[in-house]
């Protein structure tokens, strides 16, 4: 039997937890189920119910009849897919650990404090991956390596905005106009000049929104993958936005 102080306890971390795999880019019903798995360890039904900005939690015992609930906010946080899987693992652990409270804290602010991927070595793989895009569109080598070198332009201003914590849409319209704008470099160059404007700006594609908006929908949160799906739509426009200024301005070099 819980007593009002344990249950609150318990709640002030699963809304940490949660809360933290839905800023960094899990699907609701992923979050959902690991919660329920740490609830189960600890002795207690927890329900949670996710929104776009906020999730509500409940920790119910079933013994004593406490129930205890709390609003949290979805905290903006850089998508790690192996953070978010070291995660996952911690509830399973739980389970067939028979984790105590403390020590799935403990492990949670162990995982939480490793060190993210270096910035510089994150900034050449993106431009490795866009310039193969440019590759496999059509683009010549010329193309490939200019894209590139667009793609380290636009993503490292993209890092410096998001550090100084730049509204994320006008993130993405610099960072569109930016690579686009480097890339038409290649229209005094004898190469694909097209495939090379066209294909910079894709690193910025919000290709994570719009699966989990996806897959939420498909598994019955249709609130909270709608509002996904929809400002990925916007993440998309700004990018449109961003490349457009290029266009107008090379437009003649372009017809």
């Amino acid at each position: 039997m819980k007593t009002k102080q344990e249950l609150t306890d318990i709640l002030d971390f699963v809304a940490e937890y949660a809360s933290y795999l839905l800023g960094s880019g899990v699907h609701t019903s992923r979050v959902i189920r690991n919660a329920q798995r740490i609830g189960t360890s600890q002795g207690v039904d927890i329900q949670l119910s996710s929104f776009q900005k906020s999730i509500i939690i409940t920790v119910h015992d079933e013994r004593s009849g406490e129930v205890v609930t709390r609003v949290v906010k979805i905290p903006a946080l850089p998508i790690s897919f192996e953070r978010n899987s070291d995660l996952s693992a911690l509830s399973w652990d739980a389970v067939d650990e028979h984790l105590s409270l403390t020590d799935l804290r403990d492990r949670y602010g162990e995982l939480i404090a490793k060190p993210r991927m270096d910035p510089i070595f994150v900034l050449l793989t993106v431009g490795l991956a866009n310039a193969s895009f440019c590759r496999l569109f059509g683009g010549d080598w010329t193309a490939v390596g200019i894209v590139f070198t667009s793609t380290l332009v636009g993503f490292s201003a993209r890092q410096r905005m998001q550090a100084h914590a730049v509204n994320h849409f006008l993130v993405f319209i610099l960072s569109a106009f930016l690579a686009s704008l480097c890339a038409s470099s290649a229209l005094g160059f004898d190469c694909t000049a097209e495939v090379a404007i066209a294909t910079s700006p894709l690193f910025l594609v919000p290709g994570v929104p719009l699966i989990n908006g996806v897959i939420d929908i498909v598994e019955g949160h249709i609130l909270i993958g709608c509002s996904r799906l929809i400002n990925a739509l916007l993440l998309i426009v700004c990018i449109a936005v961003g490349l457009s200024a290029t266009l107008m301005i090379v437009k003649n070099s372009l017809l």
